[in-house]
């Protein structure tokens, strides 16, 4: 019988090293996330989550490291580059357009601007704009009753989602999201939770990185714990729930009431 060839992950990183002067943020880490799934990224404050993020979307150039993304090295490419190739990302603080509502803030991320685009626009300036994403966005999200509102106007989990959904706007194939559920109450983290279950059935590759431990454990295939930088475990949420050096990382000794 003919074994068929493992499939290639979507995202696969090996050896990245983050540094900041003389501090190692992260510390030769490898990662291998396969198409079509919610990969968790967790650990205490400090440990270089974001820093990781940083690095895997252009923001941070690595000290060490590569990153192929759907086949491609895209280590050396910039963050607008690395966005073109379908890979978006949120940040921890939603900062939308506050003169703008929800769905006039989606179609501006929406847009890719190039000099063609640029030169149509001058030329041809009422041109409607492609909704397509935007639309879908919308529907994702579940942002239809609140599309013609503003951000002042809605709730902070609502505003989360409209984040998300500007990631989303352009139809990415992994989507990078640097703690969604900060701030949110239980029943607002517990839809986004139900929202981001969604997204591979969408299409959309997911690499969550939270505090929430409910959130994280509940929607995600497969976790990496770090610590200090460093990978201390990886598997699936069961696998990750019970390991002694995360329960350390989160409840004991050096890291004691910085977990959740």
């Amino acid at each position: 019988m003919t074994v068929p060839p493992a499939r290639q992950p979507l995202l696969d990183v090996a050896g990245l090293r983050v540094t900041y002067g003389g501090v190692v943020a992260v510390s030769d880490v490898d990662l291998q996330l396969a198409e079509g799934t919610i990969y968790g990224l967790i650990g205490p404050n400090g440990a270089g989550k974001t820093s990781m993020v940083d690095a895997l979307t252009g923001y941070t150039r690595p000290a060490a490291g590569r990153i192929v993304f759907a086949g491609r090295d895209i280590g050396s490419l910039r963050p607008y580059r690395r966005a073109r190739l379908g890979l978006a990302r949120t940040f921890q603080s939603v900062e939308l357009f506050d003169d703008l509502t929800v769905e006039e803030n989606l179609l501006v991320a929406s847009e890719h601007v190039t000099v063609a685009s640029a030169l149509r626009d001058l030329f041809l300036p009422h041109r409607p704009p492609d909704r397509t994403g935007v639309d879908w966005a919308i529907s994702v999200c579940g942002l239809e009753d609140v599309a013609s509102k503003y951000p002042s106007e809605i709730s902070l989990g609502q505003r989360k989602l409209v984040g998300i959904g500007r990631a989303l706007a352009r139809q990415p194939r992994l989507v990078l999201l640097d703690e969604p559920a900060a701030g949110l109450d239980t029943d607002e983290s517990l839809e986004l939770g139900r929202r981001l279950r969604t997204l591979p059935e969408h299409g959309v590759t997911v690499f969550l990185i939270d505090h929430d431990m409910g959130l994280v454990l509940g929607v995600c295939d497969h976790l990496m714990v770090l610590d200090f930088g460093r990978q201390i475990a990886e598997g699936t949420p069961a696998e990750i729930r019970d390991y002694p050096r995360v329960i350390e990382a989160y409840l004991g000794g050096h890291h004691a009431g910085t977990g959740h």
